[in-house]
């Protein structure tokens, strides 16, 4: 059985890579060998900074047990190379995601990966929980025909998200980000308008742009990372508006002021995440449903145009760095394997 390198969060801003050895698998079960893995800029962040809540899931009370030291990652993607005796022989060779941390080798039952499609590359089925997490964020916000849309944060998420929204018929759709390098990135999506900071005095001066009396949005995602910015998404949605609220801010904390406007213009805040699907389509979608949207939604946009940094697992502490001191040189950053040709 091969070496495995495995990627450890030891303590805040402290990265291992350990190499362990795998057992042969059970007969149930396939070996994955890894060719390449997303890092996820938001919330892997979070952990590498230690700045994770302790958190209890809403239906079953169960901690999250985020503590180091920590594997963590949900987007790796690789070939199988070895299946047990029970296990149907197609699985051989297939190429598979799995939301499964940073490693080079991994071991699992078939049932808990996903094939990837044929016109997909391994790199842009790696965005596969990113677009998962997009197409939730759209149906939450149920974008109407003609709506102005209002995107804040163009990391990988806002990107995807608003490439999803480009694809209807808004009077207009605006993204906002700091970094001059995901602006560009935005700016080539059709049908957006890409800006680099955006207040309510700068949206009342922009009125000639958008051609509308008053420059306020009717639908605004709040994709930042920053809870600050849940200011600027309420102060720039007008009366009865929605904001979508897909940023986790861990124990980040800022003031947000649900005074004045806010009180008397009926704006709703929604809560979206994507590990459940909202209660008003649980009827007609399921996750298997909403993973087709997402594939599908990956054939169109093909995002792996979008990564702009590739190291190899051993050099994550590199990796992690870039992201936390750097990140206006980063889209995505991703790890490859070398285990596959």
């Amino acid at each position: 059985m091969p070496k495995n390198h495995s990627l450890f969060f030891t303590a805040p801003k402290k990265i291992e890579v350990r190499e362990t050895s795998l057992p042969s698998p059970k007969d149930d079960e396939v070996l994955v060998s890894t060719i390449c893995s997303a890092i996820s800029a938001g919330t892997e962040m979070l952990v590498y900074r230690g700045q994770f809540p302790q958190l209890k899931d809403a239906h079953d009370g169960v901690s999250s047990g985020l503590q180091f030291p920590l594997a963590y990652g949900y987007a790796c993607v690789g070939r199988v190379k070895a299946i047990g005796k029970l296990v149907n022989g197609n699985w051989q060779d297939r190429l598979v995601f799995a939301f499964q941390p940073h490693t080079s080798h991994f071991i699992a039952k078939p049932e808990l990966l996903i094939t990837i499609p044929q016109l997909l590359s391994p790199e842009s089925a790696c965005f596969l929980p990113n677009m998962e997490t997009a197409v939730n964020l759209v149906q939450d916000g149920a974008p109407i025909l003609g709506e102005r849309v209002l995107v804040l944060g163009q990391g990988v998420v806002g990107l995807l998200t608003a490439s999803l929204l480009s694809e209807f018929p808004l009077e207009y759709l605006v993204t906002v980000d700091q970094f001059e390098l995901r602006r560009q990135a935005s700016g080539k999506i059709n049908r957006v308008i890409s800006l680099d900071n955006l207040n309510a005095d700068e949206a009342k001066a922009q009125n000639d742009s958008f051609g509308c009396a008053q420059n306020m949005f009717d639908l605004t995602f709040e994709l930042s990372g920053s809870p600050s910015a849940l200011n600027d998404a309420i102060a720039l949605t007008t009366f009865s508006g929605r904001v979508v609220i897909g940023s986790w801010y861990g124990q980040k904390r800022a003031e947000i002021d649900l005074g004045g406007a806010f009180h008397r213009s009926r704006i709703k805040l929604i809560s979206s995440q994507v590990s459940t699907i909202a209660p008003e389509l649980s009827g007609r979608w399921d996750k298997s449903r909403r993973f087709d949207a997402a594939w599908k939604a990956l054939e169109r946009i093909q995002p792996e145009k979008w990564i702009t940094h590739r190291f190899s697992i051993d050099d994550a502490e590199k990796a992690y760095q870039l992201l936390d001191e750097n990140p206006l040189e980063t889209i995505q950053v991703i790890f490859e394997y070398g285990n596959v040709v």
